[in-house]
């Protein structure tokens, strides 16, 4: 994969979690019962950077946690013949609140769907939101985000690649292709 061009640098990253925040607590009338769960990997962060922003608008601490999917994937046997389990962690009672899911990037809707299956076996949340850095389209489930940074029509041969700097050691989104 090659480069192709940059969709966002750290300002622009740092904007739209900004936006996201506010939008969530526009949606939401503040930030009562809401619960922040980040999809592993890269959702952690971006959900991380979330209730930062909400505490910083808001004064309060936002709840948080994190949800691995590896075992509620529909192609685990095909790709991930020795999964490695990270496990969920969610520091709060899921039930009866609402859940703003926290991903990356939003492409065919099956990692999110992985993730809502995740969530229902950990609790009964009343509402559950879905906000993503980066939309691309191409969804192969009845799935649409709530928030959305940004949303960038790609064609299948193109690759989102979100980096950050928690796990990669920069901020920035780019479009590779092969």
């Amino acid at each position: 994969m090659k480069k192709k061009v940059q969709l966002l640098d750290e300002k622009a990253i740092n904007r739209a979690i900004t936006r996201i925040a506010h939008e969530i607590l526009e949606k939401n009338k503040g930030s009562k019962d809401i619960v922040i769960v980040g999809i592993k990997t890269r959702g952690v962060p971006l959900a991380e950077r979330l209730v930062k922003k909400i505490k910083e608008i808001e004064g309060t601490e936002v709840l948080k946690g994190t949800v691995d999917i590896t075992l509620y994937r529909d192609d685990l046997t095909k790709e991930y013949m020795d999964p490695i389990i990270h496990g969920s962690n969610i520091e709060a009672d899921i039930n009866n609140k609402t859940v703003i899911l926290v991903d990356d990037v939003l492409y065919t809707g099956r990692t999110t769907r992985a993730a809502l299956d995740a969530l229902m076996d950990i609790g009964r949340p009343t509402v559950i939101q879905l906000a993503v850095l980066i939309d691309r389209g191409h969804r192969e489930l009845p799935i649409r985000a709530d928030f959305v940074g940004k949303n960038v029509p790609t064609s299948k041969d193109e690759n989102i690649k979100v980096q950050l700097e928690e796990i990669d050691g920069d901020n920035n989104v780019i479009i590779e292709e092969e």
